[in-house]
């Protein structure tokens, strides 16, 4: 007997790949834009150094609130949209069948075969089935707020931990230059490796990362330099 081999699909990964990839890029950008803006102002090193740390931890904890409030606030939705659902299966169940077979009508089937399917579909796991087919969410996809939080802090300070050990390495005289250098390689790394776990272009997608993280650097360091001060 053959077993039928369980194909893999990119999709599953897109609530926790999007909160990583945000997370690591906005720690590199972040950190490393604040980096450059105070290290060409000319304070001393140990000032940049303390400005990187401060937007690691700042950025952080920014990075886990935000996400938190937002994937939440989809999960609340999510959770109301599906209390409805199991309201109106136990008040409305033949409307609800109803609902369902103009579904798969809608999709190809002929009515009684569609009456058939959404019947023995309902007879299984009903609110699942309304979940999926009428609400579009299924549980790979579904919102995960502490999940995200939780990736997008981890994944911002491990973004942000490059320009600030750029500065640790780094002669006072070339924090600029390292730092920049460093960070532009990384969003390079991070704009791929999302692209080709996305199964996008790699090219387009390091490019388009790495130019954003570029501009940002430097408006933030012409502003540094403008006023020669931290910024």
């Amino acid at each position: 007997m053959s077993h039928i081999k369980k194909e893999s699909h990119r999709s599953g990964r897109i609530g926790w790949l999007r909160a990583v990839v945000l997370g690591a890029n906005d720690g590199t950008i972040s950190v490393a834009s604040l980096v450059v803006g105070v290290a060409v102002s000319g304070v001393p090193q140990s000032s940049v150094l303390l400005t990187g740390v401060a937007g690691l931890v700042a950025g952080a904890m920014s990075m886990a609130a935000g996400e938190y409030v937002s994937v939440q606030s989809q999960a609340d939705t999510e959770g109301a949209d599906i209390e409805r659902e199991r309201i109106e299966l136990g008040t409305q169940p033949e409307r609800e069948l109803s609902e369902l077979t103009s579904i798969y009508v809608s999709r190809g089937l002929d009515q009684p075969l569609a009456r058939l399917v959404a019947e023995k579909l309902m007879s299984g796991d009903a609110l699942g089935t309304h979940a999926r087919e009428e609400l579009g969410i299924t549980e790979a996809l579904r919102a995960r707020p502490v999940q995200a939080a939780f990736a997008s802090a981890i994944s911002f300070a491990v973004g942000a931990i490059v320009p600030i050990a750029a500065v640790l390495v780094a002669p006072s005289a070339w924090v600029t230059e390292a730092s920049s250098a460093t960070a532009l390689v990384t969003l390079v790394i991070l704009g791929g490796t999302a692209a080709y776990a996305g199964g996008a272009s790699i090219v387009r997608g390091a490019v388009r990362v790495s130019f954003w993280g570029a501009l940002a650097m430097g408006i933030t360091a012409g502003v540094g330099k403008l006023f020669g001060t931290a910024v």
